[in-house]
């Protein structure tokens, strides 16, 4: 099934009996530099991508919502009246921010909505905050009500650790909500402070590489993460009390205390604070037009990734190493949370073909997995379609 909206209309038609009287979009993302910065009050620097989460709807006169899934061909029913009892994976997204919007004094109408998505499930490309930011949107559509773009992204990232269960940071939501076509945000995610800057136009290219090898947060070492950053940062702070996060500490700094640390929290917080002033760097490299530094510090990031934060695999390490050995590639990283999903690469034009050609033979080879790659354009946060 495609995304394409009268491709939808017809589907929604057969399950719900009615035409569909709304339609809403959110994007996923792709994150090219500051990777777990963003849990650490850090910086990062996302864009949108022409994958979405789609969601066509109709209100009802009760408190009942019935959601198909497009992808799964399931349909869930709840009552917004019992909102707290955790239902299917897929569903619980859509239940998740429902179930923060109400005690903040939002008057929720039961819907009807199919939800189609081509965002690659379990890649590492925000499919989950895709499918938050659309929720948000249409509980607002068909409430006729309207929240403000930051909030909206605020709510999505409550569902995910309220609800569903993951203590993300807020970049994925805010990419989803915020995003500009054409365009990265730098976000800084302590003060929601955020600058859209522009991609180059042409020259180089984007190009996402999908290892094919799933991950679930849940469950994975993401909290564990997490916990060690606290511990590098709770040492620091006992000293320098001005150090909230540890985006408030300097590599000096860090390198001070890291005698008081054990060695994963001293190589965690090493990442944090290094990739911080990567990102930093990135931003100036790009507004000066200097897209080969900025392929360097892409690099940088995935070896610091790899090597301090431990989040990186074979896979992604197969892959980014085999995206480097191609003439034209001006740096290649792993992006998203890791253990599997997607790498990131900035490629010249005229290497795009060759890209691709190249890094999935050596990917098939080494091992017996399938890559997909997308040449990815930057697009626009979430929107209403009609």
């Amino acid at each position: 099934m495609t995304m394409n909206i009268q491709n939808l209309k017809p589907v929604y038609e057969s399950k719900f009996g009615v035409p569909a009287e709304f339609a809403v979009r959110a994007p996923g993302r792709v994150n090219l530099i500051g990777e777990h910065t963003d849990y650490n009050d850090g910086y990062v620097f996302p864009c949108a991508l022409d994958f979405n989460v789609t969601i066509l709807g109709s209100p009802r006169n009760d408190n009942t919502v019935r959601a198909y899934s497009v992808t799964f061909d399931e349909m869930c029913e709840f009552s917004l009246n019992n909102l707290s009892v955790r239902d299917k994976a897929w569903c619980n997204y859509v239940k998740g921010v429902g179930y923060v919007l109400q005690p903040e004094g939002y008057h929720l109408k039961g819907m009807d909505i199919l939800i189609a998505g081509n965002v690659p499930l379990g890649s590492g490309l925000s499919s989950s905050a895709a499918m938050e930011v659309a929720s948000c949107l249409a509980y607002e559509t068909a409430g006729g009500f309207d929240i403000d773009p930051v909030k909206r992204a605020l709510i999505g990232q409550r569902a995910e650790r309220e609800y569903v269960g993951v203590q993300c940071g807020i970049m994925d939501q805010f990419i989803s909500s915020l995003g500009r076509k054409s365009h990265a945000l730098f976000i800084d995610t302590r003060t929601l402070g955020y600058e859209a800057v522009p991609l180059p136009e042409s020259g180089v290219s984007i190009v996402i590489g999908n290892t094919n090898k799933p991950r679930q947060l849940v469950g994975s070492e993401y909290n564990d993460r997490r916990n060690e950053c606290y511990r590098a940062r709770d040492v620091i702070r006992k000293d320098l009390p001005r150090v909230k996060e540890l985006r408030d500490v300097t590599s000096e700094e860090l390198e001070r205390y890291a005698p008081q640390m054990d060695e994963k929290a001293y190589k965690r917080a090493r990442h944090v604070i290094s990739e911080d002033e990567r990102v930093l760097e990135s931003i100036s490299a790009l507004k000066s037009g200097d897209v080969k530094r900025f392929g360097e510090l892409m690099n940088q990031s995935h070896d610091s990734l790899r090597d301090d934060y431990k989040v990186s695999c074979r896979e992604l390490d197969v892959m980014v190493e085999a995206a480097r050995k191609v003439k034209g590639t001006l740096g290649s990283r792993m992006t998203g949370a890791g253990f599997g999903g997607c790498t990131v690469s900035l490629v010249k034009d005229e290497s795009v073909e060759r890209f691709q050609k190249e890094v999935g033979e050596e990917y098939v080879k080494l091992t017996n997995l399938k890559p997909d790659f997308f040449v990815c354009k930057a697009s626009d946060g979430a929107r209403r379609i009609f």
